[in-house]
């Protein structure tokens, strides 16, 4: 009986299995006895499911839900769960996971009924049910056309779009028992690795409450998110407008012909909603005295180009913008706090000299001449501009960063004189009816883009530091969000079509002996269901020049 060698990382030990094993078997043998469950693991850096089997010597590192993919992979069977459920319950009725809310993500009915609380105790039983009865999960590679096939069965118009749109002899299909589903990712072995979540009703639909990765076993069941929401949903019915509901669908009109039409409808419509904000920013300057604009957001949300065209939009208005940039106010790097890990955090809010802050913000709008700092990043010390800084009675100081919407940040300054917006790229354009895609996902291809182009950082560079700036996120960022006066959403429906010529260059260059590689490798295969565009017809102007160049702002 041949036998395999199989070096485990999570203990530094070396197992000799019989060829054939399971990573799953693998696991029982180990016999961890962690709190949470091994949901997925890492083979030689490629992500693989539990019930992937060895052949030959490996590597293997085993993840649970505290793990940012295994916190994935969680969200991905929980998903194929609720779709079961639905499908079990409401067979005639179509339904939607749209997008993030909370912890966990929307979903509505395409009739528009209101859910009730039945229906939702109902539906949070059926899923019970399914988790109980630990149905295998199984992910098969065979003939597309047979896929096809199966798909027409379910209705599933939506992912035979994408099927249709990058033709493969053969794909990836998910079954459990009567249910099948595609996912751009790991599962668990069965149905019974969820051991958290919970159902509430929210809007017309309802919402699927989740652990996260750094608490797993409490839910985040108190939403507020009106704002965030009322962003999302105003996107997800432009785009079902505009026909791009869905990656299919927007892949169909793009082989079409009809690429230049969309890029100019999906720019016009941000323009038309920065010339909105500049009129709010006016009107709010001329009945309460309002003189400053605060932008705050997520990690390549697009903050810089959107506060350089609100500006253009003020002084179209006869407002004379004067953009200040928050991280000129950084403490020196010997005052800088540091994290658990001993590193400079310079997301942190103390890294702020926020004293100085507020001392000058108050002169300012006071009318006085301010000398205003330059910090130099490569000394880590504060430089000063050779020109004091003076505002007339037609200015308005713009001032991003990512603590733009926390009250301490400018506590001085009265909140009727502040302006805040949040912007963050909300992706709104789904994968297929049932797989949402992360706006994290989108977010992450914009940095790695601009990383490399302009940051001398390659792929595993950005991908090292992504989840720290994540946590950051987590912790100064989302929790304001809903201060905003209002929310913009930088996204365009169009951009990953882009954005896939430009990456899959630089992600590739990622080596499969760096842990990063797994990353890597889902990106690409993310990637793969976009129909690539050339950029040329991108204006200048566009928040997406941030990221792939030749923008006619300077940064």
């Amino acid at each position: 009986m041949e036998t395999v060698k199989v070096i485990c990382q999570n203990t530094s030990s070396v197992v000799e299995v019989v060829a054939g094993t399971s990573l799953l078997e693998l696991e029982q043998k180990l016999g961890f006895g962690g709190k949470y469950p091994m949901l997925a693991a890492y083979v030689n850096n490629r992500i693989k499911e539990l019930n992937y089997k060895i052949y030959k010597p490996l590597a293997v590192r085993f993840i649970d839900i505290t793990h940012f993919e295994g916190y994935r992979v969680y969200q991905r069977t929980i998903s194929f769960i609720v779709q079961k459920a639905v499908w079990d319950l409401y067979k005639e009725r179509q339904f939607f996971i749209r997008h993030t809310v909370g912890r966990g993500f929307y979903c509505e009915f395409a009739d528009g009924k209101p859910i009730t609380d039945e229906e939702i105790a109902t539906l949070r039983e059926q899923m019970q049910k399914i988790i109980d009865a630990r149905y295998p999960i199984n992910r098969y590679h065979i003939l597309t056309e047979d896929i096809h096939r199966i798909y027409e069965k379910f209705g599933f118009d939506d992912k035979i779009d994408l099927l249709n749109t990058r033709p493969r002899l053969y794909s990836d299909i998910y079954c459990m028992d009567d249910m099948v589903g595609y996912f751009y990712g790991a599962l668990t072995p069965d149905s019974g690795y969820i051991h958290l979540f919970d159902l509430r009703r929210y809007f017309n639909g309802f919402y699927i409450a989740l652990p996260t990765h750094g608490d797993p076993d409490k839910l985040d069941l108190d939403v507020q998110w009106d704002k965030m929401f009322d962003v999302f949903h105003e996107y997800h019915r432009w785009v079902d407008i505009m026909g791009v509901p869905t990656v299919g669908r927007l892949n169909k009109k793009m082989l079409a012909g009809d690429t230049s039409e969309l890029i100019k409808i999906a720019e016009g419509f941000h323009e038309k909603k920065i010339a909105a904000m500049a009129d709010q920013v006016a009107e709010a300057n001329r009945t309460k005295g309002t003189r400053m604009v605060l932008i705050s957001g997520p990690s390549s949300s697009g903050k810089t180009t959107t506060s350089k065209r609100l500006g253009i939009q003020l002084r179209i208005l006869g407002l004379d913008p004067v953009l200040i940039s928050l991280d000129d106010y950084f403490v020196d790097r010997d005052r800088t706090p540091k994290d658990e890990n001993g590193d400079y955090d310079f997301e942190a809010l103390e890294a702020i000299d926020l004293e100085l802050l507020n001392s000058d913000l108050k002169r300012l709008i006071a009318g006085e001449s301010v000398e205003v700092p330059r910090y130099d990043f490569i000394t880590g010390t504060r430089q000063w501009h050779e020109t004091p800084l003076k505002l007339t009675e037609r200015s308005i100081l713009i001032m991003e960063g990512i603590h733009g919407l926390n009250p301490r940040l400018t506590p001085s300054i009265p909140r009727d004189q502040k302006f805040c917006i949040y912007v963050s790229c909300l992706t709104s354009v789904a994968m297929d009816n049932l797989s949402r895609i992360a706006t994290s996902d989108n977010r992450l291809l914009r940095r790695i883009t601009r990383d490399y182009a302009t940051r001398g950082a390659n792929a595993i560079a950005t991908l090292q530091r992504w989840p720290s700036v994540r946590r950051g996120e987590q912790k100064h960022i989302f929790p304001y969000q809903e201060n905003a006066d209002v929310m913009f959403n930088s996204s365009l429906f169009y951009e990953i079509s882009v954005l896939r010529s430009k990456v899959e260059p630089i992600l590739r260059e990622v080596s499969d002996t760096v842990p990063e590689f797994g990353e890597a490798k889902r990106l690409l295969k993310f990637l793969d269901n976009f129909t690539p565009i050339s950029p040329d017809e991108i204006p200048p102007t566009s928040i997406l020049r941030e990221f792939i160049g030749d923008s006619s702002f300077k940064y």
